[in-house]
């Protein structure tokens, strides 16, 4: 494989594959970071999640809707030094409603089906991300940035 294409792969398999990530919000003074389930759009230009609507960083995204994901394949061994990649994607969070809402929740309850039950509470939101840019780090100092245009 070419080491763009071989990048783009692992890129790809990694966003795919990691069915957690870290989210990062803010509320304008000091950062939150979360772990959320995620399932993202086959182009990988939309992400979802989705979080009870009694929480710090739904408080957040209500006036910062800027967030960072940090998806990863860690296995905490030596091996990861070498081995490990990790994803950050940067973008907007907006919570979704009606038609969005129901196209979202089909693709992120084809990754969770196990959370139907979760998401089908009135106390629940989904929320989509718009991915602006994502940046892959390998090998812990290969970076690549990736600027996804609308």
């Amino acid at each position: 494989m070419e080491p763009d294409k071989e990048k783009s792969r692992i890129l790809y398999d990694l966003c795919r594959d990691q069915p957690l990530a870290v989210l990062a919000t803010t509320n304008g003074t000091a950062p939150y970071a979360s772990l959320v389930a995620i399932a993202i759009s086959e182009d990988l230009r939309c992400l979802y999640f989705a979080t009870p609507r009694a929480t710090r960083k739904v408080a957040n995204l209500t006036g910062h809707h800027q967030v960072a994901l940090l998806l990863d394949n860690r296995s905490n061994q030596v091996s990861d030094f070498s081995r490990a990649a990790a994803a950050t994607l940067i973008g907007h969070a907006t919570e979704l409603q009606g038609s969005e809402r129901e196209r979202g929740l089909a693709i992120y309850l084809g990754r969770h089906p196990h959370l139907a039950g979760f998401t089908a509470s009135p106390g629940t939101a989904l929320y989509g991300v718009t991915v602006e840019q994502i940046s892959l780090v390998t090998r812990f100092q290969q970076v690549i940035d990736y600027h996804l245009n609308p």
